[in-house]
């Protein structure tokens, strides 16, 4: 299960073309290997993100990325933080994951939510739905793709989706692990507690506690034993081997991408910036409150290896 998680959600990086990107991101995913990181996890997006960027920045595809990176690592388990329900058929979704986990010799992960960025579906005419079918679209997904990771045959006629007798040969190398990503304790905890290995929260760290608490009791009421779920939460982090660097990074970040005032007064209080002291500090407050790993993205700064590695050897020595 995730302890020490590498997200790479951004591709543009500075004086690096668009035909150097896949080399930044195996510099990158080496280094994270080599530094404590047991997950590397792309975005699944086609544009990139508000807040990160513009929608016509550098994006590449999640899987077809994911399975390139396997050729260059050999212990990091890879995965989607997370797959978009919406954008595949969940039993097409089902063998991709599996080409993952046999072309990476058993090291795939299967990250999956409902799926949030209207823009994307828009653009590439994508159904959209409302926000109640997208989580109905979530469910009947789950259960196709995890019988058929399973090696079962799953037969589904469901609102949304429509499978018989969907047969997945060969079958994953290895128990593929499921994490579900998002923090809603209604729809996304309960489905985490009946169906995933793991949760990845994205909420503020004063709500960990209730959404916490709101998992356990979904697991109470579904006969599933709560420590069979490991809980991550999701860190956007800016490090340096100095404060001042730390601050100089993201300045530059948000200079290059030209943030309007009120997108640097949104975002600059979700990001955990310092030295290796400071983060240490952040990442065992984090985890005091319950949490069983962490995974950090370096948004701003992840083209340096080297900061890759500090905060891989910072954030390991933290969680203990």
């Amino acid at each position: 299960m995730t302890r020490l998680g590498y997200q790479i959600p951004n591709f543009t990086y500075p004086g690096v073309a668009s035909e150097g990107i896949f080399d930044s991101l195996v510099s990158q995913v080496k280094a994270a290997e080599a530094s404590g990181f047991d997950r590397v996890l792309l975005m699944d997006h086609f544009y990139q993100l508000p807040g990160i960027g513009d929608p016509d920045d550098s994006m590449l595809e999640c899987y077809t990325t994911l399975a390139a990176l396997a050729q260059h690592t050999t212990t990091v388990r890879l995965a989607s933080l997370v797959t978009g329900n919406t954008y595949r058929n969940p039993a097409i979704l089902a063998k991709i994951v599996t080409a993952l986990d046999h072309v990476s010799a058993g090291r795939a992960t299967l990250g999956i939510g409902a799926g949030w960025f209207e823009l994307e579906h828009e653009s590439f005419g994508v159904a959209f739905n409302t926000f109640t079918e997208r989580f109905e679209k979530l469910e009947e997904a789950l259960n196709i793709i995890l019988p058929m990771l399973r090696d079962e045959r799953p037969t589904v006629h469901g609102k949304h989706y429509r499978v018989t007798d969907a047969i997945n040969s060969p079958a994953p190398i290895s128990r593929i692990p499921v994490m579900i990503g998002g923090s809603g304790e209604k729809k996304t905890l309960r489905m985490v507690a009946q169906y995933a290995d793991e949760s990845n929260l994205t909420c503020d760290l004063d709500e960990v506690p209730r959404k916490l608490d709101a998992l356990a009791a979904h697991c109470d009421r579904l006969g599933r034993d709560r420590s069979e779920i490991k809980v991550t939460k999701l860190v956007m982090m800016v490090i340096g081997r100095s404060h001042e660097d730390a601050v100089a990074s993201i300045d530059t970040f948000i200079e290059n991408h030209g943030w309007p005032a009120e997108v640097v007064e949104l975002m600059l209080p979700r990001l955990t910036i310092g030295d290796p002291d400071a983060i240490g500090e952040a990442i065992q407050e984090m985890t005091a409150v319950g949490i069983d790993g962490i995974c950090l993205n370096l948004a701003a700064n992840a083209h340096d290896p080297d900061l890759v590695a500090l905060a891989g050897q910072t954030v390991d020595a933290a969680i203990g």
